[in-house]
């Protein structure tokens, strides 16, 4: 329990701020907004950990102390209000000032360039994927996938995961006949590789890079979060209450993820991880396919749930059976 005090105080200051901003009707959506950050973003927190994991320790609690007010205040307040100002042209007080008094017309100006966050986010997410259904390694989930002769042989050309990114992008580019989709698409996936090549040049065999893994996480994050600031207008208008809720609901995470850590969960359950990624897989599908369509984020945050749920109870299975053994 003492791993959520913090994220439970929070919470409390939150309340009482949007309680100032809107009464209870406001507290009801930030519970809400904290409910679908939380959804939207629990395999974030499975995959947070395995990176984690391999990190050291001083760069762990950096990224605790430092990535809570870069997620709350960055990815849930800056970050949107910077896509505004670039896709408008406002100076940044003047975006604030629309968003404040205007919130219908920042909106409208944030779902109008839904399509390049989009594309961005889910490439950077299907590389996440990609990156480790294509690894090698002993344990393996859905083995009518993973162990197939297919995957197998796939798995041994060089460069599979860019050469399927790329493919993505291509026929992306055919559907939507958007340079700008492409391009996002192809930063994405650019970005990914390069906090890869970092990584690679500055970690040792056992520890991992601090400073590319710690860009690495507020990356994935701001890929996660994506869905949840976008979907959160449908709760509200009021930029404030977005960011509390999604801001809070983003400590819960930060949490969740610390307690994994210190308990060596994915350890303890095998599957855990390969659900987190299956279900990060198909976000990066979704958000991909929300280009062209519209998909609720209930939907997504259902799934992403449900496999976790699936892979957890899959490993609590396994693990009574080699214990009966």
């Amino acid at each position: 329990m003492r791993y959520f005090i913090s994220s439970f105080a929070i919470m409390g200051v939150g309340l009482i701020a949007a309680f100032f901003l809107g009464g209870f009707a406001a507290i009801y959506i930030t519970f809400l907004l904290i409910i679908l950050e939380v959804s939207l973003s629990f395999d974030n927190a499975v995959v947070n950990a395995k990176v984690l994991e391999t990190m050291d320790p001083i760069w762990q609690k950096r990224f605790i102390v430092f990535g809570i007010p870069i997620a709350v205040f960055g990815m849930r307040l800056v970050f949107p209000l910077a896509i505004v100002s670039i896709v408008t042209g406002m100076g940044a007080m003047e975006t604030l000032q629309v968003a404040i008094h205007q919130p219908d017309v920042y909106e409208k100006a944030l779902t109008g360039a839904e399509a390049v966050i989009f594309a961005f986010g889910g490439a950077f997410l299907l590389m996440v994927f990609l990156d480790f259904f294509f690894e090698e390694r002993d344990v393996k989930w859905l083995r009518f996938v993973e162990g197939s002769k297919l995957v197998e042989q796939v798995s041994t050309v060089k460069n599979i995961e860019l050469i399927i990114a790329i493919m993505t992008g291509i026929i992306l580019g055919h559907i939507t006949h958007d340079f700008g989709v492409v391009l996002a698409f192809m930063y994405g996936v650019l970005l990914h590789s390069l906090l890869g090549m970092i990584d690679h040049f500055l970690s040792s065999e056992t520890v991992r890079s601090g400073i590319a893994g710690f860009i690495y996480l507020e990356v994935l994050d701001a890929s996660f979060s994506f869905d949840g600031v976008i979907g959160a207008f449908a709760l509200s208008s009021n930029i404030f209450i977005i960011m509390i809720g999604l801001g809070v609901g983003a400590m819960f995470v930060r949490s969740i993820t610390l307690y994994f850590v210190e308990h060596k969960t994915l350890s303890r359950f095998q599957y855990l991880e390969h659900g987190a990624h299956y279900a990060i897989g198909i976000l990066a599908i979704i958000m991909l396919m929300k280009i062209i369509m519209h998909v609720s984020e209930l939907v997504t945050g259902t799934i992403g749930i449900g496999l976790i749920a699936i892979a957890f109870a899959h490993s609590l299975w396994e693990n009574k059976k080699i214990n009966r053994l």
